[in-house]
């Protein structure tokens, strides 16, 4: 069932063999973005199945400009690279962690100059805040954050 599907802006019926972060690199929308709008995908995204159509954006929220997360990534260095204010690239991304750790590779994140993406509902779970279990976080930690790795401010 698509989510809010009378203010869907676009769809996408799935294939054999897609997973969400495969989507949603393929279509740019974000992951978190592509949870939000389908409730119904379950959070290691095992549930797709061929046929099913899902809702990629809303009229009230639609990020197109997007990201996908290599080794080594983090916040600062993706918000740099794309020249966002922390507080739009978090805002876009609220599935991160304060720092960042559960950032994994293959996630595909929003990297819009504003504020663009859906928000769950009040009370609503914040949905794709775990690291897969089929994926690699995209940076390694030994050990607490140092004050060095906090991230910056606008």
């Amino acid at each position: 069932m698509i989510a809010l599907a009378t203010s869907c802006t676009r769809t996408y019926a799935v294939q054999e063999g897609d997973f969400c972060d495969k989507i949603s690199a393929a279509h740019n929308v974000s992951t978190y973005q592509l949870a939000v709008v389908n409730p119904s995908i379950n959070s290691d995204c095992t549930n797709l199945l061929p046929g099913q159509i899902l809702c990629l954006g809303l009229s009230e929220g639609d990020c197109t400009t997007t990201y996908v997360v290599k080794p080594d990534d983090d916040c600062d260095i993706v918000s740099f690279a794309h020249q966002i204010n922390s507080t739009v690239f978090r805002s876009n991304n609220p599935q991160l962690n304060a720092n960042c750790s559960n950032m994994y590779i293959g996630e595909v994140l929003c990297t819009a100059q504003t504020v663009t993406v859906s928000h769950p509902p009040p009370g609503g779970k914040v949905p794709a805040t775990a690291i897969p279990t089929t994926a690699a976080p995209s940076k390694h930690t030994d050990g607490p954050v140092s004050e060095d790795d906090l991230p910056w401010c606008d």
